[in-house]
């Protein structure tokens, strides 16, 4: 092959950049902006699964202690759900940072009608979160009344909503 075929083919394989007059060349504002939005989404996202994770697992950490036969096994719960709290309420907070720093970089986002029903959805998973607070408290205490089977039920909450508050974002239907 020759060597100027060579260096076509090269070239060819490079990713194309806009021309320097587009609306989204990377040195331009507009560029500059929409590469922050999309640094603000990948970190949203990431803490957003943080957060998720916990609140998947700690309602069936839940199921488990409720059924645990011994102290040695309740206390190891007790343990473990207060450190998932943390780490989830940490998730939690910094995905809603993130999230509120996209509105402030494009406040025209609010005129949304699905971010405002994303919005009201998600102010229901933060009820499910300090919810999830009050029964470690009650474990906790052992003030525990509830069952196995309310736990199992209660642990389908958060997968409700993550996938309600998931096609508004995508499809965004309104």
């Amino acid at each position: 092959m020759r060597l100027g075929a060579r260096n076509a083919a090269a070239a060819s394989l490079k990713r194309p950049q806009p021309p320097p007059e587009s609306p989204v060349h990377p040195g331009s504002s507009a560029g500059w902006k929409a590469t922050n939005m999309l640094w603000l989404k990948a970190f949203h996202i990431i803490f957003v699964v943080t957060w998720f994770a916990g609140l998947f697992y700690l309602p069936r950490l839940f199921v488990y202690h409720s059924t645990a036969p011994d102290e040695i096994g309740s206390e190891r719960f007790k343990v473990m759900e207060r450190k998932l709290f943390a780490m989830m309420t940490i998730g939690g907070v910094l995905a809603a940072l993130f999230g509120v720093s996209m509105i402030v970089a494009a406040p025209a986002l609010l005129s949304a009608g699905w971010l405002h029903a994303k919005l009201g959805l998600v102010l229901l998973l933060v009820g499910y979160h300090i919810w999830c607070y009050s029964i470690v408290r009650a474990f906790k205490e052992n003030r525990n009344r509830r069952s196995e089977r309310w736990y199992r039920a209660f642990n389908e909450v958060p997968s409700v909503l993550l996938i309600a508050i998931v096609l508004l974002a995508v499809l965004k239907p309104f």
